[in-house]
């Protein structure tokens, strides 16, 4: 059966535009717009779409709100313009399936659509690499040069943990962030997809995460 995936956005002609990349899947079926975040709702409870594409900046209601109310129901993927460290961290914490920049071409449009079915996550190639390497420069101590954008993240207070990691499990948790997928992780570590499956269900219980993206955004966080 085809993925039903449902358009918010308040741009007429980038709706028309996903439309035309979507329809033109074999697996992927579009079967409602919104014009804004009120109207997404409404959609979504009518029409229960496995996957909404949410634009960020909407009237009414924008796309973090949007996800908020809906992302615990539904499989979110935010689509924005605008690549900003506070957009990507609300959305995980919002529960988004996905983050990706409207100019990361249409290939990855349908990935990201097929990842949040699938149960894993696409970002933005970008987006990933920014946090990675801000990882990194944490890990090189509170000496190493930070753009001001990122000086808000270092002071985050860091997540609670409902019950501390395995080893195992930590080591899983640090692929996802990679941007692994279960199969990836499977490989790499000698275990079973299945395997891989349990230990996320058991580490998003753990640390409190809704899925995967929020595995990542903890992971991220916990180094600053």
């Amino acid at each position: 059966m085809s993925i039903r995936v449902l358009l918010a956005d308040d741009d007429e002609a980038i709706r028309s535009a996903y439309r035309i990349i979507l329809d033109a899947q074999p697996d992927i079926e579009v079967v409602g717009e919104a014009e804004d975040g009120a109207v997404a709702v409404e959609q979504a409870n009518r029409l229960q779409p496995d996957v909404i594409l949410a634009d960020i900046r909407m009237p009414r209601l924008d796309g973090l709100e949007l996800t908020r109310r809906l992302g615990e129901e539904f499989r979110v993927v935010v689509v924005t313009t605008f690549d900003l460290d506070e957009y990507v961290h609300a959305a995980i914490r919002a529960g988004a399936a996905g983050f990706l920049l409207k100019r990361s071409g249409p290939a990855l449009l349908a990935e990201a659509v097929r990842a949040a079915v699938a149960g894993d996550a696409l970002i933005s190639p970008q987006v990933t690499v920014r946090l990675l390497r801000q990882l990194s420069h944490q890990d090189q101590g509170p000496h190493q040069a930070q753009p001001a954008r990122q000086a808000t993240h270092r002071e985050r207070p860091r997540p609670e943990v409902v019950e501390e990691l395995t080893a195992r499990e930590k080591e899983i948790a640090q692929l996802v962030a990679g941007g692994s997928t279960n199969a990836e992780i499977g490989s790499q570590l000698f275990i079973a997809a299945g395997t891989v499956k349990n230990h996320l269900a058991t580490i998003q219980r753990k640390i409190g995460a809704r899925n995967r993206v929020g595995i990542a955004a903890w992971v991220w966080e916990s180094a600053s």
